[in-house]
């Protein structure tokens, strides 16, 4: 059996990578990709506190279903977000997106 310490091991490494895309990155569609890997990385670690400290409960599993259907919202409407204001700016770039100025 995987130790509880290699998950939450795992964890860290996946919300640190996409902590870096989020503040690394000037694409907006990459900085939204960064933002995913965090969201997975809370469900990774959801998942494993759930199996080895209540596997006979459902709560970890709900959590994390949850955790799905945002990060599926937040992508569909980040998503249409961009295309949006790729077609009114011509660009994704993170720093030149202000819908203030015309």
């Amino acid at each position: 059996m995987i130790p509880l310490s290699w998950y939450l091991i795992f964890a860290a490494a996946l919300f640190s990578i996409g902590l870096f895309g989020v503040l690394a990155r000037k694409n907006a569609v990459a900085i939204l990709l960064g933002v995913e890997l965090m969201l997975n990385a809370v469900n990774v670690n959801l998942v494993a506190f759930w199996r080895y400290r209540a596997p006979n409960m459902i709560a970890g599993q709900a959590f994390a279903i949850m955790i799905f259907a945002v990060a599926a919202a937040e992508v569909a409407v980040g998503l249409s977000l961009f295309i949006s204001i790729y077609r009114r700016r011509k660009t994704v770039v993170a720093n030149e997106i202000d819908l203030m100025k015309w």
